[in-house]
């Protein structure tokens, strides 16, 4: 069966506010300038600057901000046929600190969570090789009871399926809700991306990179797990699919050095992009990781939304 949708993002679309001031607490911080942004919608616009065939399943407001999106959106080719505008929620913003190491925020969320059943035909699972999403995104009703159901769906139809695991207690308070519900995710082995500072939010605790990859591998049975260690890089845990013993070999790789960060925003959504885009192109995990890293470094040079002046494409396929 031919899937001509790479890849389907489903979760929040939102405003971002980020700073002026670099490395400023939210509190310091005197103005501020706007963006798109959400986790899912990051990797949408990414993969579609790299010229991949992407839809958004998502929900805006029927306001100003809710045009902006819309016209973002169209102007970098994603379609909008997933996203909808909802006339009695406005379009949810999180105002951020500009950082070079993990962003302050405080969420304003409205109508990023009400994504409903209808809005994702089931029919175009069929049709799509990843199916993407978030923590975030699984943090409330509906959208959360969607997602799952969808993600079962997508499942039965033969996507793979990902997941960041993004999880914040500023967004979703309740611990055992949010293991129960990645526990019900993970059921369908997804691609995992994680960074250290999300486990410790997760768990509660600073657990040890065997610990981290032991949980998923063998209380939830996934297969790749990818642990983004910031600055000192990332190390990928894969075990063969149906492994018994589920006996991990470890791929770590170093950082890209990069002379001067201007915003770290964004990073770990570039970090997946190029990590899904090597995955969906049929390359090996080495190969993966470091495309990851090379469109993560550009990232991170750049504030807001990866440059639209240079060949992503050509520079990442260079990379081997």
């Amino acid at each position: 069966m031919t899937r001509p949708i790479d890849i389907l993002c489903v979760g929040e679309t939102l405003i971002d506010f980020i700073g002026h001031q670099l490395d400023a607490t939210i509190t310091e911080t005197k103005d501020y300038h706007r963006y798109l942004g959400g986790s899912p919608t990051n990797v949408a616009m990414n993969m579609a600057r790299l010229g991949m065939e992407v839809r958004l399943a998502s929900t805006i407001g029927n306001d100003g901000f809710g045009q902006y999106i819309h016209d973002k959106l169209s102007e970098n080719k994603v379609s909008l046929d997933l996203v909808k505008r909802h006339n009695d929620y406005p379009t949810s913003v999180i105002f951020v600190s500009k950082t070079t190491a993990t962003p302050d925020f405080i969420p304003y969320r409205q109508a990023d969570h009400r994504i409903s059943l209808d809005q994702i035909p089931e029919n175009l699972l069929g049709q799509t090789k990843v199916f993407h999403t978030t923590a975030f995104a699984l943090s409330k009703n509906p959208a959360q009871t969607t997602i799952l159901e969808k993600a079962k769906q997508a499942k039965a139809a033969g996507c793979t399926l990902s997941i960041d695991l993004n999880y914040s207690p500023r967004i979703w308070p309740d611990r055992k809700e949010a293991e129960k519900v990645v526990r019900e995710y993970c059921r369908y082995n997804p691609l995992v991306k994680v960074s250290e500072d999300d486990c410790e939010r997760f768990f509660d605790k600073r657990l040890s990179h065997k610990q981290i990859f032991d949980f998923f591998h063998k209380e939830l049975l996934v297969d790749h797990v990818c642990l983004t260690l910031g600055s000192q890089g990332v190390s990928l845990s894969s075990v063969p699919a149906g492994s018994r013993s589920r006996n991990a070999t470890i791929t770590k790789l170093p950082a890209q050095r990069v002379e001067q960060i201007l915003d770290a925003t964004g990073a770990g959504d570039a970090f997946w992009s190029g990590f899904l885009f090597a995955y969906i192109k049929g390359f090996d995990m080495e190969r993966c990781l470091k495309i990851a890293l090379s469109l993560a470094a550009i990232k991170l040079q750049h504030v807001g939304r990866l440059p639209q002046n240079i060949d992503l494409i050509t520079q990442l396929l260079k990379i081997v």
